[in-house]
């Protein structure tokens, strides 16, 4: 166990650092399942390293100590890309809060060719028939109170019903 003074400590400890930065770099993408995250933490330990003026006391396993620091710088990392991650929203999330939820002009155009055209339909159907599928559709009426209104048993409802929808298919069948 070789001990070092605080002169000499620093520039071994960077001569160290660029005998093994390949070996640290390695060792702190698995620790950290990161390779952006160990890059940084390789760089910030060349800056730390740098930085330090002294310590109080020798150190005794240079090797250790400049695995503690690097290690250290990379927790914090992690720990800072953690906390900005929760604070940020996603692109996704940004994307839906902006996102206009109105039909596109195309949209509204089919669609009004088709409200057109069922127009055209219904217009076509019997009194009694369109009268059942309206109550029931748009109104949302019962079988029983369409009866009640058109003064008719439920067993017909049903049939005026069927009857409007067969000819509704019918017509759009007809444009397609």
């Amino acid at each position: 166990m070789t001990t070092f003074t605080t002169t000499d400590a620093r520039d071994d400890l960077m001569s160290l650092y660029l005998r093994q930065w390949k070996t640290l770099r390695s060792l702190l993408r698995k620790r950290s399942g990161s390779h952006d995250l160990a890059e940084e933490a390789v760089q910030e330990t060349w800056l730390r390293l740098a930085d330090m003026k002294g310590t109080r006391s020798p150190i005794q396993d240079q090797q250790a100590f400049l695995l503690r620091i690097a290690g250290n710088i990379a927790i914090d990392l992690a720990r800072k890309d953690r906390r900005h991650s929760a604070r940020c929203l996603s692109d996704e999330a940004i994307l839906q809060a902006v996102a206009d939820s109105a039909p596109s002009p195309e949209t509204i155009t089919i669609d009004c060719d088709q409200l057109r055209f069922l127009a055209i339909g219904l217009a076509k159907l019997a009194a009694k028939p369109r009268t059942a599928l309206l109550l029931n559709r748009c109104d949302g009426l019962s079988h029983r109170d369409i009866a009640k209104r058109l003064g008719v048993s439920e067993s017909m409802v049903t049939r005026y019903l069927a009857q409007a929808l067969r000819h509704c298919r019918d017509h759009f069948r007809a444009i397609a």
